[in-house]
């Protein structure tokens, strides 16, 4: 097979093809908004149907349970199917799912609502992880992921937090009547910018089979990395509390870190394309590095949220590593390659909260640094061991 190129030909560089990239970028933004946003407004959910909190918490959880197991899955059945009207379904599926839930008359619609959004994020990622190294030439791959999906960095930073805060000023139905509309504009700006593409899976030089053990090592490594990840993050909030910070704080606090974390982004999306190994291995022993002063400097509340800050800034650019790795194996298609990439990472996501909240009432939240970073080294090591996944040049 001969490697994919965007409908229409022409050059196939960053600069060529940005105004996709950029819908992209919108479009993954508006993901994670829809994806989080509830996180914010738990109590307030569970209020206007008189359900506790922990119940209501089934809308985040659902959420992602469903990306875990149905990614990979949703991928396969439809890989036979034009790309850009599948990615433009999928936004079509966040458009329906947050107008459901902002008038969904009982808890459960509210659930049915999120459980449309949960099906189409799984299947949004794995496309848009398969649809920008489509766009631009493998010596861009890394750039026009960072860019693409960096969007996502925008919505923990910004649209996460711009949503709960109008949700808490005028309801949280009216957040989520926003979110509806903003998808909608987001269906209509993907529509016009984005470039069609092909579905052709090029060919490795070496054979497939060395390309599905180095998307082994990349996936394995990407959700030990996750693991270790959420083991302390899902309680940052709590480790902030401990060292003294104040509640009010913890939200400005979590601004910094996300902001923060798009220089990490910026870094990757720069350097990527030069030196994949060099790359990956200053960033995981960064956010290692990271999480080890975060144990060390704890309860010093200044040393603590400098650390966080270096922290979540490394971990930043983690996603853009483990995806661009991922689609150049070319182990299968760009698409599946991102599906495993999404699939492993919501379990680390899971996996690594469950083992937090597990430990936590032996060790105490600032212990749980150590055994976060146990868990990302072991992460780093299979990057390091594993040299045709992590090459040297693309």
């Amino acid at each position: 097979m001969t490697t994919t190129h965007a409908a229409g030909g022409g050059a196939r560089t960053v600069r060529a093809t940005l105004p996709g990239l950029i819908s992209l970028a919108v479009a993954s933004c508006l993901a994670v908004t829809t994806e989080m946003l509830p996180v914010g407004l738990l109590t307030a959910i569970g209020s206007g149907f008189s359900v506790d909190e922990s119940t209501a918490g089934l809308l985040v959880s659902l959420y992602a349970g469903m990306v875990a197991l149905s990614a990979v899955p949703m991928t396969i059945l439809t890989r036979s199917l034009p790309r850009k009207p599948l990615l433009l379904a999928t936004i079509a599926g966040y458009v329906v799912s947050n107008a459901v839930v902002a008038v969904a008359p009982t808890f459960a619609v509210v659930v049915g609502g999120r459980a449309i959004g949960g099906a189409a994020h799984a299947l949004f990622f794995s496309l848009c992880i398969g649809y920008a190294p489509r766009l631009v030439d493998r010596g861009q791959v890394g750039k026009a992921l960072a860019l693409a999906t960096g969007g996502a960095s925008v919505g923990f930073v910004l649209g996460v937090p711009v949503s709960t805060s109008l949700g808490t000023a005028l309801g949280w139905r009216a957040a989520f009547v926003v979110l509806a509309v903003a998808s909608a504009i987001t269906l209509v700006l993907v529509a016009r910018f984005l470039p069609p593409v092909t579905s052709e899976t090029p060919e490795r030089p070496d054979g497939v089979g060395a390309g599905r053990r180095q998307l082994t090592a990349v996936v394995s490594s990407n959700a030990v990395t996750y693991v270790g990840q959420y083991i302390l993050y899902t309680y940052i909030s709590l480790l902030f509390l401990a060292a003294g910070v104040s509640n009010s704080a913890i939200g400005p606090l979590l601004l910094v870190c996300g902001a923060c974390g798009l220089a990490g982004l910026w870094f990757a999306g720069q350097m990527l394309d030069r030196n994949p190994r060099r790359t990956t291995v200053v960033i995981l022993s960064i956010v290692s590095i990271g999480v080890l002063a975060v144990g060390w400097a704890h309860p010093s509340a200044i040393a603590v949220v400098i650390a966080a800050a270096m922290w979540n800034g490394a971990f930043g650019g983690v996603p853009s590593i483990y995806q661009s790795s991922a689609v150049r194996t070319h182990a299968t298609s760009p698409e599946l390659a991102g599906a495993w990439v999404n699939a492993s990472s919501n379990i680390g996501i899971a996996a690594g909260a469950a083992i937090g909240a597990a430990l936590l009432p032996a060790l105490g939240v600032s212990n749980l640094a150590w055994v976060a970073a146990g868990v990302l080294t072991c992460g780093s090591i299979i990057a390091v061991v594993s040299r045709r996944a992590f090459p040297d040049r693309v």
